[in-house]
């Protein structure tokens, strides 16, 4: 029997199953996942509890059943025959499809210094409970990049007071993601917890207890990570013939070349308005083109146009982000009691904000942030800059104009 089958189970995998559900679908839909567990969230696993991993589930299996999910876990999809609507199982079984999801995410990147394989990756929950079963209060962790995964866990590292190590080969962490001036705020955050950095350092080698770098110096660690970024996971989608670069290549509606298969979440390039693709890595925007996806294979016609936000917790600060800051653009300072904001517009319209301050206390200004940025407002610089004036009376004033 052909329907909807969904490969990845992770958050976009399995979040569209059950939006293909709430749009009305009624036919079948098969969920097709490598790890051999209920579907879990990824932000939890680097917050253990008591020295234990959490495994946070996205569903239980009830809920799975009870929305006529077929779930296929510790199982994975290995060719995709397009002509005929056919995917094949890496049990041998062949699954028929009507429309068929690409939610197969990222995989980490690789290290290729020798010693390599030493390091351990930080994706999966396996991943997680290697790391943290290993590690020992006094101990020393090596970590291999300062990007947001690599910062999230020396955080909670040093929380149980371990010793890290973060190198990085560009001259400051956090450089893709985050503003500078919350980068650099961030890294001297972590430079008071007593994280150790070496910034705009390649790789020598791995040893059995060091790391060894490209000037020669010697890193010792008990556990050296891997945090150097992921790539999308294309294998399947390439080797069926589907138009590939940083990730499958999908319209505006999440479909790719071809008609039949759509993509979601951390592997797909969404085309844009302006030309070109972007693929997004952030739990929000696995959920949002999950839920566009999943309309979209049952018939609607719905474009993607949500816009990127994506937080990161580290110590008793917390960072949000929504739309995407670039370099050129103007930037907007608005100093609060509880932290920062600092907004970035484009020709005079608002696009993107960030902000930095005590745990979740900035939530609401960010939200505002993102409605005001949807409006597609041309604020007055000076009332972004001034703490007295309400964001909420902006946004009330844009949606009267």
């Amino acid at each position: 029997m052909s329907g909807m089958v969904i490969i990845g189970a992770g958050e976009a995998g399995t979040r569209a199953a059950f939006a293909l559900r709430e749009a009305g679908f009624t036919g079948s839909v098969t969920l097709v996942g490598t790890e051999p567990h209920l579907p879990y969230e990824r932000p939890p696993l680097s917050k253990p509890l008591d020295g234990l991993v959490r495994m946070k589930a996205i569903c239980s299996a009830e809920a799975l059943s009870a929305a006529g999910i077929d779930y296929l876990y510790g199982i994975s999809a290995t060719q995709i025959d397009a002509a005929r609507h056919n995917l094949l199982l890496g049990d041998g079984r062949t699954l028929s499809y009507d429309r068929l999801l690409l939610a197969t995410g990222a995989r980490p990147r690789r290290l290729t210094c020798p010693g390599a394989e030493r390091a351990l990756d930080f994706r999966t929950f396996a991943d997680a409970d290697a790391i943290f079963s290993r590690v020992m209060t006094g101990g020393t962790v090596v970590i291999i990049g300062g990007g947001l995964i690599g910062m999230e866990l020396a955080a909670v590292l040093r929380g149980k007071d371990i010793g890290v190590h973060v190198i990085e080969m560009a001259p400051k962490p956090l450089g893709r993601a985050v503003p500078p001036r919350f980068s650099a705020r961030l890294q001297a955050r972590h430079e008071e917890e007593g994280v150790h950095f070496h910034l705009g350092q390649g790789l020598a080698g791995i040893g059995p207890d060091s790391v060894v770098l490209a000037d020669g110096t010697v890193v010792p660690g008990d556990i050296v990570v891997s945090a150097i970024g992921v790539v999308p996971d294309i294998g399947i989608a390439e080797a069926a013939g589907l138009s590939v670069g940083n990730g499958i290549l999908t319209d505006a509606y999440l479909r790719t070349s071809d008609p039949h298969i759509f993509a979601a979440g951390d592997c797909a390039a969404v085309a844009q308005p302006g030309g070109g693709h972007i693929r997004f890595e952030s739990w929000c925007n696995a959920r949002s083109q999950a839920e566009t996806a999943a309309h979209n294979m049952a018939g609607a016609a719905e474009t993607f146009g949500a816009i990127p936000w994506f937080w990161s917790d580290q110590y008793d600060l917390g960072l949000q982000v929504t739309g995407l800051p670039q370099p050129g653009h103007r930037s907007i300072l608005r100093p609060l009691a509880q932290g920062e904001l600092e907004f970035y517009l484009e020709d005079g319209r608002l696009v993107a904000a960030a902000g930095l301050g005590a745990g979740n206390s900035l939530a609401k200004e960010i939200k505002l942030a993102e409605m005001l940025i949807a409006a597609g407002i041309n604020p007055d610089p000076a009332d972004l800059a001034d703490p007295a004036v309400n964001l909420k009376a902006l946004l009330k004033s844009a949606r009267a104009a």
